[in-house]
């Protein structure tokens, strides 16, 4: 199995974008993904321990270690081409703030940017990509 998995929301036109976005940014092809509607998610939810609450979050897993919200998405970044990884540096401002602001985006992500009915289906370009 893949050990750098971004487990992420499949119906969310936000997430998907950024599913999208860090899928062309990875010429290495490091990262997979997976919906945390599909089998695949639930099962890496259940090995993990990661409750269902976890829903409104990306998760990512690298090797063993699991990451959520603010901390996903700076370790996400570790991995994309070009200047991206500068982002990671930002991971000094505290915790509580970085989360907070992130909640507040996956709180209202529905509303600002809507949903589909389905889960994402992945590009061809990106097939070989998913789990």
């Amino acid at each position: 199995m893949a050990t750098k998995i971004i487990l992420f929301d499949g119906v969310c036109n936000f997430c998907n974008f950024w599913v999208k976005f860090a899928a062309t940014r990875d010429s290495k092809k490091q990262l997979k993904f997976a919906s945390l509607q599909s089998e695949q998610g639930q099962a890496l939810l259940e090995k993990f321990n990661i409750s269902t609450k976890a829903l409104s979050t990306v998760i990512f897993i690298d090797e063993d270690e699991v990451y959520l919200q603010s901390g996903a998405a700076f370790r996400i970044c570790k991995y994309l081409d070009g200047g991206w990884k500068l982002v990671t540096y930002l991971s000094f401002i505290p915790k509580p703030v970085r989360d907070g602001l992130y909640n507040f985006i996956a709180k209202n992500r529905y509303k600002w940017f809507g949903k589909t009915e389905t889960c994402m289906l992945p590009t061809p370009e990106m097939k070989d990509q998913f789990l």
